[in-house]
C-alpha cells in the first residue's frame, strides 16, 4: 500500500525551515519504521504544460509493507512527536491511501 500525503506549509512556516526539518527529522524517522519499505518527499516545480503553479507545494509517497503495523508504528510516542512537528508546518495535509492497479 501506498500514502500520498499532498499539502502546503502553513502561511506562517519557513520553507527552509520545513525541509531542513523534513531532510534531518521526518525522511530518516519515517524510513527507520519496521512497516515502511519507503518514504520520499517531494517539493513541486510547476505544472506540466502550464505556467500555472501546483495546487500543492509538497507530495509525500510513503510505501507501507504492513497497514496493521503501521498503525502499531504511528501510535508511538516518538512517531507522534514527529506528527506533532509536521502539523506545526503543514496546512491541512491531505493523506490519500493508494492501491496499484
Amino acid at each position: 500500500m501506498r500514502i500520498i500525503v499532498l499539502f502546503n506549509l502553513k502561511p506562517e512556516a519557513d520553507p527552509a525551515a520545513y525541509e531542513n526539518w523534513a531532510r534531518t527529522t521526518d525522511i530518516p524517522g519515517v524510513r527507520a519504521l519496521p512497516s515502511v519499505s519507503d518514504f520520499q518527499v517531494h517539493r513541486a516545480t510547476g505544472v506540466l504544460g502550464s505556467d500555472q503553479p501546483s495546487p500543492y507545494a509538497y507530495f509525500e509517497v510513503i510505501d507501507i509493507t504492513d497497514m496493521a503495523a503501521f498503525g502499531a508504528d504511528a501510535a508511538s510516542e516518538a512517531v507522534q512527536k514527529v506528527a506533532g512537528e509536521f502539523r506545526q508546518f503543514a496546512d491541512d495535509p491531505q493523506f490519500i491511501l493508494t492501491e496499484t492497479l
